[in-house]
């Protein structure tokens, strides 16, 4: 199975995030991509709206597509994870299947410093998601080296989106409408569970 992993905080998950993942699902050709949502990353400390919540707005945002799948691997493993531990996890449970890590442009540059990230370009086929007018041009700079073993990097470009989950949070905080940038029951569901008030605490 060629598997795709697309991890995140999801806080919330909007139309951007499953934009892509079918635009990657498509030009990979991807059995099945999932939804990692993250419990603690090492790299966005501080607070943010509960791992249930963050579940379950992902689940209602992608039911009904096929190939489409939300994943708990990250979720309630203690203190913070690092995507060559997730990677490693699932490696070990399915080893027969390609993996594919999706990644944004603006990650690129960073990834180096991830931990062990060579050992992150053996285990997965990295695919830099490119968003033409919005990240840097990945065509145009070097790719990183990862050495012998790595496979190669691939590149997909999508349209960009100007969607964003803290300019929704933002949204909802100033009693804005976030109508239109995610699907209708994940909206429903922040409206029912009360997110993202401007007064609310993180939940």
């Amino acid at each position: 199975m060629r598997l795709g992993l697309f991890g995140g905080t999801f806080d919330p998950i909007h139309l951007g995030h499953l934009i892509l993942a079918e635009k990657c699902r498509e030009a990979c050709r991807l059995d099945r991509v999932w939804f990692v949502v993250a419990g603690a990353p090492p790299h966005k400390p501080g607070d943010r709206t509960s791992v249930a919540h963050r579940l379950e707005m992902a689940r209602i945002a992608v039911a009904g597509h096929p190939a489409f799948e939300v994943s708990e691997i990250e979720a309630h493993r203690p203190g913070p994870h690092y995507s060559v531990e997730t990677l490693e996890a699932v490696h070990a449970e399915r080893p027969g299947d390609d993996l594919f890590f999706l990644v944004g442009a603006d990650s690129l540059a960073d990834l180096p410093h991830w931990r062990e990230p060579a050992r992150i370009a053996r285990l997965a086929t990295v695919v830099v998601v490119n968003r033409p007018g919005i990240d840097r041009d990945v065509e145009a700079d070097p790719a990183p080296d990862f050495g012998p073993e790595a496979k190669p990097l691939v590149s997909v470009t999508i349209p960009p989106i100007g969607i964003a989950s803290h300019n929704l949070r933002h949204c909802r905080a100033e009693g804005r409408s976030i109508r239109y940038q995610v699907p209708r029951g994940v909206e429903a569901y922040i409206e029912a569970q009360g997110l993202y008030q401007p007064t609310a605490p993180p939940r």
